[in-house]
């Protein structure tokens, strides 16, 4: 998205009732005066710089419903979140997602507000969507592409917003209008999911044939978004139809359907893949890498989370952030980073487990699992081979842990007031302490957040001059790397592991400097399933994409237990056990994770609005 300045105009304030937005600046007041510090809507809409204008209203409403979706991740089992960084109600600083930690278990009223705010982004875009229109009615023969343009990007911003709102609610109200007031959404019904894909795929299907091959201009889509996200929406489709959603009442689960979307979805995928000149980040190639307990060079996966990666063809699509003094920064590194790094929160860390899922450069499979030693009762446990506190047993690993995490004894940049305070070593429960490592001494890195002995590299810049909420990287929410997975998702599925497909496969861990797939991991359609899922584990890992997996897949209890089992513990370096979850968890609370609530909130204003089954 560009950096237009928004004219109030465009600016819509939420109402206390649903889905509603007041476009309350477009209103005379009562003594029927035209305003003198707002544009009046009747003088607006007269151009293309005026559409344009209002389009980046859209942009700036959508954004927030999905750049704090590392928050998501929460809800599966290799990232913990602990909160967020505000609680200002404004939700351009994260009220959608503010209401506590994210565990596992945690599908209940910390998303509420969220199911409101969608709403709120669906509002903004139908407004540009119904008033752009109009323009095309009489707009000239050179102002129609540009117009239709708008328009095609509009769309694909409301068929992005309804498909989170299927993805986590099911059957929902759909409005393809403006709404002025509350009067007219009071007594809507939710509409069944079907309804609502075909109304998706319609707006990603328009985005499609309307948006240019490659935009100019960060952060406006094109193509290959439309593409990825109408491929992505027929995979999920296909998932739900294969698996079953059960919670879901009216749901009847098809394997037709199924086959035709996981169909429709190869197509797609593909097209994204070899028709606009699209390529990793660095074409793929790992890039340099210090040796453990250093960090002069990191990998390229590394970078491609910074603003080095802005613009880069891998990523699809995504929302631009402004950076230091434009009121539009992004906060990754106060949410990923620890107190070294700006005063930053650490609200986000991965959890002990993830580390085993980082394979051997040398097999190219799983290495032994880390023992957990505890160093202050055992004076070995630094050395001991293996030792989940030994930084020597993190050599000889894919190349994007180093790139993601941080265990004992490896470095990061420290940044305070916008400047350089030189190298911290990250050292678990050793916080902002002194230290003399080969004959160095430090401040070891101030992070109270975490409780596994990690931290996230992730997301933390490696540069100063930018405060911790003030970052300008553009968060993706489509990149081709998920498209290759989701490629290979999708046509293991219609006929088991096929050469391309796993060729991209390959090509993703290729960039953790990884060897090729062994043939029995691409000999039937589980194995090579198994290696999809774990490349996504770890390529995706904080995107906010593995509690929708699991979800889709119907994966939770073949990672949490069964109903009513003894759970599963989070434990640490340490060997201690931090977190127990799902212990005698009941048939109906796992139906509950698989399905969002309705907001009671919502449901009180309106008794049209049934509530999803698991939580009656």
């Amino acid at each position: 998205m560009t950096k237009t300045k928004l004219i109030r105009n465009t600016l819509l304030v939420p109402s206390v009732a649903l889905l509603v937005l007041m476009q309350t600046s477009c209103r005379k007041d009562l003594l029927d005066r035209e305003p003198t510090t707002e544009l009046a809507a009747a003088n607006f809409w007269t151009s293309e710089d005026d559409a344009t204008t209002a389009l980046m209203g859209a942009y700036s409403a959508v954004r927030p419903c999905f750049d704090r979706d590392y928050y998501l991740d929460g809800q599966s089992e290799y990232v913990r979140t602990r909160g967020t960084s505000t609680t200002s109600g404004n939700l351009s600083k994260g009220d959608a997602y503010n209401g506590g930690n994210y565990n596992p278990t945690g599908y209940a009223s910390g998303f509420d507000k969220m199911f409101r705010y969608l709403y709120g982004a669906v509002n903004r875009t139908n407004y540009v969507i119904d008033n752009v229109n109009r323009m095309l009615e009489t707009a000239s023969p050179s102002s129609v592409e540009g117009l239709e343009r708008i328009v095609g990007e509009a769309r694909l911003l409301r068929g992005m917003v309804y498909f989170r709102l299927i993805s986590m609610w099911g059957d929902v109200p759909y409005i393809g209008r403006v709404i002025n007031d509350n009067s007219e959404v009071a007594d809507i019904s939710r509409l069944p999911i079907g309804q609502v894909k075909d109304s998706i795929m319609a707006d990603f299907t328009y985005a499609y044939e309307k948006l240019p091959d490659h935009a100019s201009e960060l952060g406006r889509a094109s193509k290959p978004a439309a593409l990825a996200f109408r491929g992505k929406l027929e995979l999920y489709w296909a998932s739900w139809n294969h698996f079953g959603w059960p919670e879901l009442e009216g749901f009847t689960a098809s394997q037709q359907e199924a086959d035709a979307a996981y169909a429709a979805a190869a197509a797609d995928f593909n097209d994204v893949i070899n028709n606009y000149g699209l390529d990793l980040y660095m074409g793929g190639e790992p890039g340099d890498i210090s040796e453990p307990g250093k960090a002069d060079e990191l990998p390229n996966y590394y970078y491609l989370f910074t603003p080095k990666a802005n613009g880069n063809s891998e990523m699809i699509m995504v929302f631009t952030h402004g950076g230091t003094g434009t009121g539009q920064g992004e906060e990754l590194m106060r949410d990923f980073a620890g107190r070294s790094h700006e005063g930053s929160q650490c609200w986000v860390s991965p959890r002990y487990e993830i580390a085993d899922r980082y394979q051997s450069l040398t097999t190219g499979d799983f290495a032994a699992p880390l023992i957990p030693m505890n160093p202050s009762s055992d004076a070995t446990a630094r050395t001991t081979p293996n030792s989940a506190v030994n930084p020597d047993s993190y050599a000889d690993r894919d190349y994007r842990m180093k790139a993601t995490i941080e265990w004992d004894y490896e470095m990061s940049i420290g940044m305070a007031s916008l400047k350089s305070i030189g190298w911290v070593p990250f050292i678990y429960k050793t916080w902002a302490q002194p230290v003399t490592i080969d004959g160095v001494k430090y401040t070891t890195y101030n992070t109270d957040g975490t409780n596994s002995g990690y931290v996230f590299r992730k997301f933390v810049r490696d540069y100063a001059g930018q405060g911790r909420s003030d970052g300008d990287f553009a968060w993706p929410v489509m990149r081709l790397a998920d498209v290759f997975l989701m490629y290979a998702d999708v046509t293991n599925e219609l006929s088991g592991p096929q050469a391309d497909a796993i060729a991209l496969v390959n090509r993703v861990r290729h960039r953790g400097n990884l060897p090729p797939l062994a043939a029995d991991k691409t000999d039937n359609k589980e194995n090579f399933f198994n290696a999809i899922e774990q490349e996504r584990i770890i390529e995706l890992l904080g995107e906010g994409m593995r509690g929708f997996d699991l979800r889709r897949w119907r994966a939770l209890e073949r990672v949490w237990g069964a109903p009513g089992s003894e759970g599963v513990w989070r434990k640490d370096t340490w060997g201690a056990n931090q977190q127990r979850y799902f212990q005698n968890t009941s048939e109906r609370e796992y139906q509950q994770d698989y399905i969002f609530r309705i907001p009671p909130s919502e449901r009180d204003r309106n008794s049209n609005l049934t509530q999803n089954t698991p939580w009656r």
